[in-house]
């Protein structure tokens, strides 16, 4: 079973691919976590932790900040990003983590959103576009570990 986790950092995206790991130790399979980076976005680098309150947009620092969180939750997991225009709207976004779970070939999707079990629909989600491709399952968390 290939599992794959859009991962921003986030509590509930951490919380998605705990699930993910847990999954894996059941079925097996690899696990990936991917990541989509607004390049030059300092403000949403610095809302997911990927830099310092005063820290700047270095795209080095950010995929790095980001491969040490997802090595420090599951330290198996294939880490991968795709970087889009800083001011990329959430369609875009969705669209890259739908591909990417296509060309992996993905059976699971896990996805942390506050919005699951309600309607997974927001203007800045992600989670509905992703849930809604047919091309694999979808498990999604709504709750963080305690």
């Amino acid at each position: 079973m290939t599992v794959v986790v859009p991962f921003d950092g986030s509590a509930l995206s951490i919380a998605a691919l705990e699930r993910a790991s847990e999954v894996k130790s059941t079925f097996g399979g690899p696990v990936h976590a991917f990541t989509v980076v607004p390049g030059g976005n300092t403000e949403y680098a610095r809302e997911r932790g990927w830099v310092d309150a005063d820290g700047v947009f270095d795209p080095g620092t950010v995929i790095s900040a980001i491969a040490s969180q997802v090595e420090a939750v599951e330290p198996d997991a294939t880490f991968a990003y795709d970087v889009v225009n800083r001011y990329a709207p959430s369609g875009v976004i969705a669209n890259r983590i739908r591909r990417y779970a296509r060309t992996q070939n993905a059976t699971l999707v896990v996805i942390g959103s506050n919005n699951a079990g309600r309607i997974v629909t927001s203007v800045s989600s992600v989670g509905s576009p992703v849930a809604a491709d047919e091309s694999y399952d979808v498990l999604l968390v709504r709750h963080e570990r305690e």
